[in-house]
C-alpha cells in the first residue's frame, strides 16, 4: 500500500492541533494564581489582621464605640463587589446612644484578607466565629449580613447558632435551587432576572469548573452587576449610587487586589452551589426570645426578589419581615432604614 507524502502529514498536524486545543482549554480554565498579601509579588498588607487555624488571615476594621464601652457588639458582613471599608450611615448620636461597637472585615479573598481555596457556604461561618474570638468580643454577638453577605448569615444560624445574640439579613441573596423553595416561586423569581445573569447562576451552580471560563470569555455577556448594567437598580438605588460617585469610598481599590477569581468568583460559586443544609432546616435560635433574627427587603429590589424572601419569612414564622415599600437593594445605605434596622436587631 502506498501512502502520499499529504497523508502522512494528516497524524502528526491532527496530534499538534489536539495538543494545542487541550493546551489553550487548560489555560482558558485555569484561574490564575493569587497575589497574595505581603507575598513577593502580592500587594502589601495595609489593615491589621488576625490569623485563623488553618494559617489564613482575616482583615479586620473596628468602629462605634471601643468594644470595651460597648453593650452590642456587631459583626457586619460585607456583600458581593464591597468590603470591610463599606460605611454604614448610622449617626453618631445613635451610635453612642445605643453603645454599639461594629466589627466589619473582609471576607476570604476581598481586600486584604487571605483567599480560601476551599471556601464554602459552611466555612464562613467558622470565619465569623474565629474573628469574634481572636478580638475577644464575647460569647454572644450580633451579625448583620448585607445582600451576598447574608449567606454567611444563614450558616452562622447553622453551624454557630449559640454564639448570636441576633442577627439581620438585609435584601438577603437567594440560591434558586433551594429544595425549600416550590417550583413556581423559584422559577418566576429567576424568569425575572437578566439573561446574563441566569446564565452565571446556572454555570456557578451546575459546573463551577467552568466559571472562570465563563466570566473570563467575551462572546456571551456575564454577570450583569459586574458589566455596570444600571437596569438592576431601582429609582432609590440609583439616587444612591450618584451620591457615591460624588463621593466615592475608601478602599475600593483593594477589593479585588488578590485576583477577581479569589474575591468574586468564589463568592459567587459558594453562595450559588449546592449547599449542605436548606433554610428549612434551621431552628430558631431564640426559642425563649431572647434574640431575633430579621429579614429586611426592599419592594423595588430588582437584584433579589422580594416574593421569595417574603415566602421564607411565612415559612419560619420566628423571624421578623421587615418589607420597605419605596427601597431598593441599596436599602441599608440609607440612614432612616440603617438606623431602624440597628434598633429593631438590639432592642427588640
Amino acid at each position: 500500500m502506498v501512502f502520499s507524502p499529504f497523508a502522512a502529514m494528516i497524524v502528526p498536524v491532527a496530534v499538534a492541533l489536539t495538543v494545542g486545543l487541550l493546551g489553550w482549554t487548560y489555560r482558558a480554565l485555569k484561574p490564575p494564581p493569587p497575589k497574595i498579601c505581603g507575598s513577593p509579588d502580592g500587594p502589601p498588607v495595609t489593615s491589621p489582621r488576625i490569623k485563623l487555624s488553618d494559617g489564613r488571615h482575616l482583615a479586620y476594621r473596628e468602629a462605634g464605640v471601643p468594644r470595651e464601652e460597648a453593650k452590642y457588639k456587631i459583626v457586619v458582613i460585607h456583600g458581593f463587589g464591597s468590603s470591610k471599608d463599606m460605611n454604614l450611615p448610622a449617626s453618631e448620636e445613635l451610635v453612642e446612644e445605643l453603645r454599639i461597637y461594629f466589627l466589619f472585615f473582609d471576607r476570604s479573598g476581598y481586600g486584604d484578607s487571605d483567599p480560601n481555596p476551599s471556601r464554602s457556604v459552611k466555612s464562613e461561618a467558622y470565619d465569623v466565629q474565629e474573628l469574634a474570638d481572636k478580638l475577644q468580643i464575647g460569647s454572644k454577638f450580633y451579625v448583620i449580613g448585607i445582600s451576598m453577605g447574608a449567606y454567611p448569615v444563614y450558616s452562622c444560624l447553622k453551624y454557630i447558632p449559640h454564639r448570636l445574640a441576633g442577627a439581620s439579613l438585609v435584601v438577603p441573596f437567594v440560591n434558586y435551587w433551594w429544595p425549600c423553595l416550590p417550583a413556581n416561586l423559584s422559577n418566576d423569581a429567576f424568569s425575572r432576572l437578566l439573561a446574563q445573569d441566569k446564565w452565571s447562576f446556572r454555570v456557578a451552580h451546575y459546573t463551577p469548573w467552568l466559571f472562570y471560563w465563563w466570566m473570563s470569555q467575551k462572546w456571551f455577556p456575564s454577570l450583569s452587576i459586574l458589566a455596570g448594567n444600571m437596569a438592576i437598580f431601582s429609582q432609590s438605588d440609583l439616587e444612591i449610587l450618584k451620591k457615591w460617585s460624588e463621593a466615592p469610598s475608601v478602599g475600593q481599590e483593594k477589593i479585588q487586589q488578590q485576583g477577581v477569581y479569589e474575591s468574586l468568583h468564589r463568592d459567587v460559586m459558594a453562595s450559588y452551589g449546592k449547599w449542605e443544609f436548606d433554610p428549612m432546616d434551621l431552628i430558631n435560635p431564640f426559642p425563649n426570645n431572647e434574640g431575633s433574627v430579621h429579614i429586611w427587603q426592599g419592594y423595588e429590589d430588582r437584584i433579589i426578589p422580594f416574593q421569595v424572601n417574603r415566602y421564607l419569612s411565612e415559612k419560619l414564622p420566628w423571624i421578623h419581615y421587615h418589607e420597605v415599600p419605596d427601597a431598593g437593594h441599596l436599602l441599608i445605605f440609607e440612614s432612616k432604614n440603617c438606623e431602624a434596622v440597628l434598633r429593631e436587631l438590639v432592642q427588640r
